[in-house]
């Protein structure tokens, strides 16, 4: 089996593992230049390039033709193998990053590439590298799927190769369907023949826009099923949804976009560590009508109808409070029949940052 060879070029520089690192990636095929890129996780010692990045967007802006600024300045790096997943609200501009990013239309200004690889200069190696799985289905009706997906792989130049089309018609649970014509499907099956056409020149980077919008729990399931496999497989994987929930369930890193700003792109954890909140639910045996004057001091809240407290808290403090609230609320006489804990979700917190834009 034939690998692809590129030859990697960079500045001259004293430090020894990057020199190997270089040296070790003119002999060697593409997926072990790729497993030493993740590996080394090296910087250039100006930090022009990060190897580990497989996509860099710099400065990257939109403006259609009435003037409307889709895009203002986006920078973004997305790392080798991790999962990104990017949200906003409609019309924030997603489908615009992921239509530049894939060469679908053309950036105002601003620089993308994807492994290295100009998408305007060098746009067929950049292409290669990416998969799309988009928002609408536009299949052509009277094809048999497996034909369709076996057309796709050529279209990027690929050899045939009926064993890998059958692996991806299986994945996606449409290897029954093979023979069927596109217009004899489902609209559920009609998006899984999307990702199926998206997978079959296998791609290092997959976008996923809107991949479970109107799909049955089966699909949606099947899925992240699929992308925890491409992932394992070193596969990059950028995806939008409204489903925050998935997002939060599966992505290694969140980015928010927002009229075109690209607001944060931060570790899951990380960013659910630092915007995220902590609530203690207090259900009282008697309702409240007011906070007794000892509560004034605490971050309370009253709710339904007075029949429970809310207290909001930072978990990351020297100190959370509730032993000194209870203590005030028994010295207080209020009763409690039950405590509860609730920790802010990526929805809550998304909802936040978009409200909270001007």
């Amino acid at each position: 089996m034939e690998h692809a060879r590129r030859v990697v070029h960079r500045p001259h520089t004293k430090d020894w593992q990057l020199d190997l690192y270089y040296a070790f990636a003119q002999s060697c095929p593409t997926d072990f230049r790729s497993f030493a890129a993740r590996a080394l996780k090296l910087r250039e010692t100006q930090g022009v390039m990060t190897i580990s990045s497989i996509v860099e967007v710099r400065d990257l802006k939109k403006v259609y033709d009435g003037g409307f600024e889709a895009l203002k300045g986006v920078t973004l790096d997305i790392e080798e193998g991790e999962i990104l997943a990017l949200l906003g609200p409609n019309g924030a501009g997603k489908t615009t990053l992921i239509s530049t990013t894939c060469g679908i239309s053309t950036p105002s200004s601003g620089v993308i590439t994807v492994g290295g690889h100009d998408v305007i200069k060098d746009y067929r190696a950049a292409r290669r590298l990416v998969g799309l799985v988009p928002q609408e289905i536009n299949i052509e009706p009277f094809t048999k799927v497996a034909d369709t997906v076996a057309f796709t792989r050529g279209l990027f130049g690929k050899p045939r190769n009926d064993a890998l089309i059958e692996q991806i018609l299986r994945d996606l649970s449409l290897w029954d369907k093979r023979n069927n014509r596109i217009h004899e499907l489902s609209g559920g099956m009609k998006r899984r023949v999307l990702i199926a056409k998206a997978l079959a020149h296998e791609p290092r980077v997959l976008f996923l826009d809107e991949p479970t919008a109107g799909v049955d729990v089966e699909l949606r399931r099947d899925m992240w099923e699929l992308v925890e496999r491409l992932r394992a497989t070193g596969v990059t994987i950028i995806l939008t949804t409204h489903y925050i929930e998935e997002a939060e369930a599966i992505a290694d890193r969140i980015g928010v976009i927002n009229k075109g700003t690209l607001l944060l792109v931060e570790d899951k954890t990380a960013l659910m560590q630092r915007l995220g909140k902590k609530e203690l639910r207090i259900e009282l045996r008697d309702p409240v009508e007011a906070l007794p004057g000892c509560l004034n001091g605490f971050d309370l809240e009253i709710a339904d109808a007075g029949h429970a407290l809310i207290y909001t808290y930072d978990t990351h403090g020297e100190r959370t409070g509730i032993t000194k609230l209870l203590g005030e609320l028994q010295a207080a006489g209020l009763v409690m029949n039950d405590i509860q804990t609730n920790q802010s979700s990526l929805e809550d917190i998304f909802v936040d940052i978009v409200r909270d834009e001007p």
